[in-house]
């Protein structure tokens, strides 16, 4: 059979072709080589950092309160179980109807705890079961601050012996929070402007910017336990000052100096 692979001295335009087609391989290679290396020679070198003032600035809004929240529970022993959980759950449950009565509405109470434990007693020492303690609390959140007197002297009357941890918050303060960050930005601008013409030089644009805020801090009351428990007597309603309420934004800005 005869040599259908061109000879080299015989076919030059063959020759001319596999000479371009290997000289565009070694091209390629020799810029991806290139590149690797010149990547490798900036391994562990930090990048170039421009010259920039850091400033902090401080902004504070003052807000009212809009809502409160309250812990309202009830304990009761008896000497066994299903006794103890009747009668709890029946006082509970009128409580609970009482403040929906004065306003509260399904969405704003949730049951925060409910728990059943043995009681015992030391007699001549030796433990002697007593009975038994149920206890059930929600936790109700009121709109109508208005309303936080009449359903504190509710709980007393409905036998509450368990009310504590009366707070009052903001119920949506993204509002306030941005009136916050705003005044943060105009005083880190200040003193980034007052900086730069101490230093002689000029702000440029910002290029960077980080905030740090602090959550509504609700402002509690020193109420810990209000309420008898006795449900016979009528409470009187106590004044309750909602107070204020301040949200303050920490802003952190950067400015490129010209």
């Amino acid at each position: 059979m005869g040599n259908f692979w061109p000879q080299w001295r015989e076919n030059k335009l063959f020759t001319v072709i596999v000479t371009l087609a290997m000289l565009g391989v070694l091209g390629v290679l020799g810029t991806i080589i290139a590149k690797d290396l010149k990547g490798y020679q900036y391994i562990g070198r930090p990048t170039a950092e421009r010259d920039v003032i850091n400033i902090s600035g401080e902004g504070k809004v003052t807000g009212i309160p809009d809502i409160a929240t309250i812990q309202v529970g009830l304990i009761t022993e008896k000497g066994d179980v299903k006794t103890a959980q009747k009668e709890n759950t029946d006082k509970l449950n009128r409580l609970i109807t009482t403040l929906k009565n004065l306003g509260v509405e399904d969405k704003d109470i949730q049951t925060s705890y409910y728990n059943i434990y043995p009681q015992y007693d030391w007699t001549d020492g030796k433990q002697q079961l007593r009975g038994y303690q149920v206890s059930q609390g929600v936790a109700i959140k009121i709109r109508n601050l208005s309303k936080i007197g009449d359903m504190l002297a509710a709980a007393g009357e409905g036998g509450a012996n368990q009310v504590s941890g009366l707070t009052f918050n903001i119920d949506d303060p993204e509002k306030l929070k941005q009136e916050a960050r705003l005044k943060a930005l105009a005083n880190a601008k200040e003193k980034a402007e007052a900086l730069a013409e101490a230093a002689g030089v000029k702000l440029g644009k910002v290029v960077s910017f980080s905030e740090y805020s602090d959550s509504p801090a609700d402002y509690r009351t020193m109420m810990d336990s209000y309420g008898a428990g006795g449900g016979e007597m009528k409470v009187a309603s106590p004044v309750i000052e909602s107070g204020s309420i301040d949200i303050v934004v920490t802003a952190t800005v950067g400015y490129e100096i010209k």
